[in-house]
C-alpha cells in the first residue's frame, strides 16, 4: 500500500471490501479476506502516527503564535498603562497622557487584531496545504485503484 494515503481512505477501502464480500447464505453473515484486512489496519497504524504528529504540530504551532501575539499586546497594554500613569502630573500632561495613552491603546488593540488575523491566515493556508497534499494523494490512489480494478 502506498505510505501517502490517511486514514479515511484505508476505511473507505475497507468498507468497500466488505460491501463487496461475499455472503453465506442463510445467516446474513459475509466471508471477508483475512489477509486483505490485516494489510488495511497495518497501514492504519503506519500512516497514524504521521498524521496525528502533523496535526499535533499545526496546532502547537497556532497556539505558540497566538500566545506570542497576546503576550506583545499585553505588553503594549501594559506599556501603555504606564506611560497613562506617568503623564498624570499636570492638567495639560494628563490631556495629553490620555490622548496618547488612548492612541497607543488604539494602536495596540489594531496590533493585536491584525497578529491574530496573521496567524488565522497562517494556520488556514498551513490546513489548505495539507488538505491539498491530501486530496493530491486520495486522487493518485484512486487512480491506481482504478487501474488496478481495470488491469
Amino acid at each position: 500500500m502506498d505510505m501517502d494515503m490517511d486514514i479515511m481512505e484505508i476505511i473507505d477501502m475497507m468498507e468497500d471490501t466488505i460491501n463487496k464480500a461475499s455472503t453465506v447464505p442463510l445467516t446474513g453473515k459475509i466471508m471477508l479476506d483475512k489477509d486483505e484486512l490485516l494489510d488495511y489496519i497495518q497501514e492504519m497504524r503506519l500512516v497514524y502516527p504521521e498524521q496525528l504528529k502533523e496535526s499535533k504540530w499545526v496546532k502547537t504551532e497556532r497556539q505558540r503564535i497566538l500566545e506570542e501575539a497576546q503576550e506583545r499586546a499585553d505588553q503594549i497594554k501594559k506599556s501603555a498603562e504606564e506611560m497613562q500613569e506617568q503623564l498624570i502630573d499636570e492638567h495639560e500632561i494628563t490631556r495629553q497622557a490620555y490622548e496618547k495613552a488612548d492612541a497607543i491603546r488604539d494602536m495596540s488593540e489594531r496590533d493585536a487584531r491584525e497578529t491574530k488575523q496573521d496567524v488565522e491566515t497562517y494556520v488556514d493556508d498551513m490546513l489548505a496545504d495539507v488538505e491539498h497534499r491530501l486530496d493530491l494523494l486520495l486522487r493518485k490512489v484512486r487512480e491506481d485503484r482504478e487501474e488496478h480494478m481495470n488491469s
